[in-house]
């Protein structure tokens, strides 16, 4: 008597809770965080940036949205730093630097997310994804520098490192959106050679900025434990296929894919 009421509690409570509860919504979660962490790794943005929309699509909270998608991108970039760390390729004392300034808008912008309206949540992430989508496009005809950035230079980039991670926590975007610019046009390195640091970067950001959204009862869990997997699988490929992958068709795919989400997002708002 006692165990058949305890199992009918808890199937009314998954009923009211859980977002999803058909296979193939599953399926398609599995493949969009796989599909993310490969990108995320590859390009050093994270994942979340196609993570998000994804969850945004089923009528999550902005709050909700934000920190499920945060397990994808601490679970990408912990994959992805796992194996970068192999191949010797993350400059952990630039990482470290980032980080700390990365860290308190982390935390801010998690607490952020609870007052920010679904259609708000809507345009501003419109406005991440366009812009996301514009620096896909542009061709990267800077030069890597070979001399040391200015202090100019570098204050500018911990101011950044603060907005992206109020960003990331925020929109659960992982802040790669706006590291990437940074590093490649202030300190003049290359994707290739910033996606390393980047991810080491938005490892130390993601699990900040989870834990806060933890604390504060945001997350999906269910959903969350489909994403963590597909972008840990995801993360591994994306960093094994780096140095061999055509970057320039995967960054106009993915820019197209992007302005769609943003044009969807606008839509709805309209509507």
């Amino acid at each position: 008597m006692h165990s058949s009421f305890f199992i009918y509690s808890v199937l009314v409570y998954l009923q009211r809770c859980l977002v999803i509860t058909l296979p193939h919504e599953i399926l398609i979660l599995i493949i969009v965080s796989f599909g993310a962490g490969t990108l995320g790794s590859l390009l050093g943005l994270g994942g979340g940036f196609i993570i998000g929309p994804a969850l945004t699509f089923m009528s999550l909270a902005p709050s909700q949205v934000a920190s499920t998608s945060l397990f994808g991108v601490f679970s990408n970039s912990v994959s992805a730093t796992i194996a970068y760390s192999r191949q010797k390729r993350i400059d952990y004392s630039l990482g470290i630097k980032f980080s700390l300034f990365a860290v308190p808008g982390a935390i801010i912008g998690a607490y952020v997310s609870r007052f920010i309206s679904l259609p708000e949540f809507k345009f501003y992430f419109a406005l991440i994804l366009i812009g996301t989508s514009i620096y896909m496009l542009r061709k990267n005809t800077l030069k890597e520098r070979t001399t040391k950035p200015s202090s100019t230079v570098m204050i500018l980039c911990y101011a950044s490192s603060f907005f992206a991670g109020i960003l990331a926590s925020l929109f659960g975007v992982g802040g790669g959106v706006v590291f990437m610019p940074v590093m490649v046009g202030l300190l003049g390195m290359s994707v290739h050679s910033s996606a390393p640091t980047l991810q080491f970067i938005l490892l130390i950001s993601s699990i900040v900025g989870l834990l806060t959204h933890v604390a504060l009862g945001h997350p999906d869990y269910l959903i969350a434990a489909i994403i963590v997997g597909g972008a840990f699988a995801g993360g591994q490929l994306g960093a094994k296929i780096s140095l061999t992958v055509r970057e320039r068709i995967l960054r106009i795919l993915l820019a197209i894919g992007l302005f769609g989400a943003a044009a969807k997002f606008i839509g709805d708002i309209l509507s």
